[in-house]
């Protein structure tokens, strides 16, 4: 299994925020910080922010900013509001998929239960999980005041 380019900056985004809590930063400033793509993080923070989990100030002075503690910020949330689906197989398109062994079929009862698990996990951890008592992610995003 593996989580689209949105899912991946959403999580950076939302780590960078959260290290860098008392300053607005700019999806300029992070997208070069990690070297992205800047148009495909200003798509990710337009639905962190839709989602009121990001919130952005307009103006000159504007960017960016957590519009929630990074203890209430769940990673699976963010990944299911970041995925556009879980069909990891074809009989768990919305469609149902066109194979032939559907009707008779056991391994979509399996997917299914793997990817549950797979989002139970990232239930049990936040943000704050991500980024409190982590010197060494500090270091690596913490905003260079000039």
């Amino acid at each position: 299994m593996r989580l689209n380019v949105q899912s991946d900056f959403a999580l950076r985004l939302l780590m960078y925020l959260a290290v860098n809590p008392d300053s607005l930063c700019t999806i300029a400033e992070i997208a070069t910080h990690y070297r992205i793509s800047k148009n495909h993080l200003m798509k990710v923070a337009l639905a962190l922010s839709h989602n009121g989990v990001v919130e952005s100030v307009r103006g000159r002075a504007g960017g960016l900013r957590l519009n929630r503690v990074p203890g209430e910020i769940s990673v699976g949330d963010v990944v299911r509001k970041m995925e556009a689906d879980f069909a990891i197989v074809e009989c768990f398109q919305e469609d149902g998929g066109k194979c032939l062994i559907t009707p008779a079929c056991r391994l979509m009862g399996v997917m299914g239960e793997a990817v549950k698990a797979f989002l139970a996990v990232l239930d049990r951890y936040t943000i704050a999980d991500l980024v409190d008592e982590n010197p060494a992610l500090s270091d690596l995003l913490k905003r260079e005041v000039a």
